[in-house]
């Protein structure tokens, strides 16, 4: 009798969905024994995706059940190559929701557009599910709050993934911040130099044969297809994505944050443009960020953050081989400044962290702690334990990254400094500012609407 008033029959959970919100019910949560498997879905292969079928395919107690794309011609072509890692074939779908109503299904891993993530997320932490949401894990601050909500509201593990906090060398440089090795912090910078070419023009086109277009459009407006407006490229358009900010650079961010021992900002700035190509991408590909901290009793503190297209320099060595780069002309990482010295990191899939210390900047040898990123071992291990505590990129600590690159998207489109409250996640005296923060202009296109109550 408890198993059947648990289930989320198709008709309760479509007429939930398209009300807005799925509402609470008393939903099961499976106790897993020693030899038991996690059932995990992937929704989203046509980029992504395919690292997260890699990386939980590794692991003996994972099951990849399920895979689910809205591109029929992906799943044609991911099929085989899944098939040839040794992992058995999983049920396919092409709508996330009827993925949803498998009772078998443990967990689901999120590797879809930016703006489907938050309300996926939130359908699947209704549904039952453990949740891994690739980063942004919102389109939006609200909604941001809205699926940090859920994950608590319905007992959820939900991974951020910002694998950048599974990464070992930079765990190990952060324990050294933490612990004074700089001495005081004042300053951190975050990079994110990669080279960009233009997206052109695309022409509108009739929606390609085997796309699920109404289901990859989800929340967002209704607009023609184009491939501008599809597969990676949406990352460049502010109705799907959030520029190389919230692409590349929310990694970065949350790094710099996470070594600076802060949370939310005082005031945010942003200034830059799209420059040097004409084409159809309206986000930045230059971006200078600035996020001013004054927490009541603290230190004042301040990171700054960068976007860079195109031809550029290093900072501290970063992207260069000695600090695990490739020399190649992309330059990611982060800059600590303290009051004896400063320290540089690079991306998750470097291992090496570098220390200049002193006034005359002396190096020290660069520390080689490796690389291994074992961040979707993590989520598995908290799902089985249920002790939350263990993320190494809980949904909540997301978020708050995830805000920062929010606001300083909303300050470079407003043109002004945002002054925002860390108390209520609102800015303050600026109206305008909150209806970005929240996508009230674009809204939500039923039934794909994230609820106000979850």
């Amino acid at each position: 009798m408890a198993e059947e008033a648990n289930r989320i029959s198709r008709r309760n959970f479509a007429g939930a969905a398209a009300a807005g919100a799925m509402g609470f019910m008393a939903l099961p949560r499976r106790v897993f024994g020693a030899g038991d498997r996690v059932r995990v879905a992937i929704c989203g292969l046509h980029g992504r995706g395919m690292d997260h079928v890699r990386s939980f395919s590794k692991l003996a107690n994972v099951e990849i059940a399920a895979i689910c794309d809205i591109d029929e011609n992906v799943l044609a072509q991911r099929l085989p190559a899944i098939e040839k890692m040794g992992v058995p074939k999983p049920k396919t779908y092409t709508d996330v929701r009827k993925l949803l109503e498998d009772k078998t299904i443990d967990a689901i891993s999120i590797a879809v557009p930016n703006h489907w993530h938050s309300l996926m997320a939130i359908w699947g932490c209704q549904a039952g599910k453990d949740v891994y949401v690739e980063k942004p894990c919102s389109h939006n601050l609200w909604e941001g709050q809205q699926l940090v909500k859920a994950a608590q509201r319905y007992n959820r593990i939900v991974q951020h993934g910002t694998q950048i906090r599974s990464a070992v060398a930079i765990r190990e440089a952060i324990q050294k911040l933490h612990g004074g090795y700089l001495g005081e912090l004042y300053m951190a910078r975050g990079l994110c130099f990669k080279w960009r070419d233009t997206i052109g023009h695309a022409k509108v086109e009739p929606v390609p044969a085997g796309v699920h277009y109404d289901e990859w459009i989800g929340p967002a407006p209704a607009l023609p297809f184009t491939r501008n407006r599809f597969h990676y490229n949406w990352h460049w358009n502010y109705l799907y994505g959030n520029g190389d900010l919230g692409n590349q650079g929310v990694h970065q961010v949350d790094a710099a944050r996470w070594g600076m021992g802060v949370t939310f900002p005082n005031k945010v700035s942003a200034v830059g443009g799209h420059f040097m190509f004409d084409d159809d991408q309206n986000t930045p590909n230059d971006l200078s960020c600035a996020f001013e901290f004054d927490p009541p009793g603290g230190k004042r503190r301040v990171i700054t953050f960068e976007v860079r297209h195109w031809m550029t320099d290093s900072e501290a060595g970063i992207g260069t081989r000695e600090l695990g780069g490739r020399d190649n002309g992309s330059s990611i990482g982060d800059i600590f400044f303290g009051s004896t010295g400063y320290m540089a990191i690079g991306n998750e899939d470097q291992d090496t962290y570098k220390v200049w210390k002193g006034r005359e900047h002396t190096p020290e040898p660069a520390v080689h702690a490796g690389a291994e990123v074992d961040h979707f071992r993590n989520f598995i291990e908290c799902v089985v334990s249920r002790k939350k505590e263990g993320l190494h990129a809980p949904i909540e600590e997301g978020h708050i990254s995830c805000a920062m690159m929010h606001l300083a998207n909303a300050s470079y489109r407003l043109g002004r400094s945002i002054r925002f409250d860390p108390e209520t996640q609102r800015a303050i005296g600026d109206p305008e500012a909150d209806n970005l923060l929240r996508d009230a202009d674009r809204g939500y296109r039923a039934p794909y609407v994230i609820p106000e109550k979850v």
